[in-house]
């Protein structure tokens, strides 16, 4: 399946999907044929997806204070729970990467994955729109959200 069945939208623009997928170190060594690479589109990404969960942690649980809906987000949110969604979309082998990161092993780091699905999240938000990337972010954590830990999530600290 490819990756666009995989997220279950179909991208209007597929250079700005392959921007998504485009580190910094592929796109140095490859500036004549790379439109860039995915910083900006994880910053607007990690911005996305902070103010999707914050609405959903929001109406979810409406009697949590403002501490405990942080520390459930950012348990959330955090390098390891964003790099295993990655992972489970395929980014891994979809990732454009410099020869550098390909020989130390750039498409299993988990903050390159962790970063790759917020450029993905920043791609959608700009392809889509913010209600329909809201909806699938809402889908893509919906089993986290049910599988929480309130205990657990409050005992650590993000």
């Amino acid at each position: 399946m490819t990756l666009q069945g995989k997220l279950g939208y179909e991208f209007k623009d597929p250079d700005l999907l392959a921007r998504a997928l485009t580190h910094k170190s592929f796109h140095n060594e490859n500036s004549t044929v790379s439109k860039g690479d995915n910083e900006r589109l994880e910053f607007l990404g990690d911005a996305v997806l902070d103010l999707v969960l914050s609405d959903l942690l929001m109406k979810r649980f409406p009697d949590l204070t403002e501490g405990d809906l942080s520390k459930i987000r950012a348990s959330l949110v955090n390098e390891a729970v964003l790099a295993e969604l990655a992972l489970e979309f395929g980014l891994d082998g979809q990732l454009r990467l410099g020869r550098g990161e390909i020989l130390t092993g750039g498409a299993s780091k988990p903050r390159i994955l962790a970063s790759s699905i917020e450029a993905l999240i920043g791609c959608f938000y700009l392809d889509a729109g913010f209600t329909d990337c809201q909806l699938w972010v809402e889908r893509l954590f919906e089993p986290r959200l049910v599988a929480l830990d309130l205990t657990r999530h409050f005992a650590t600290d993000y």
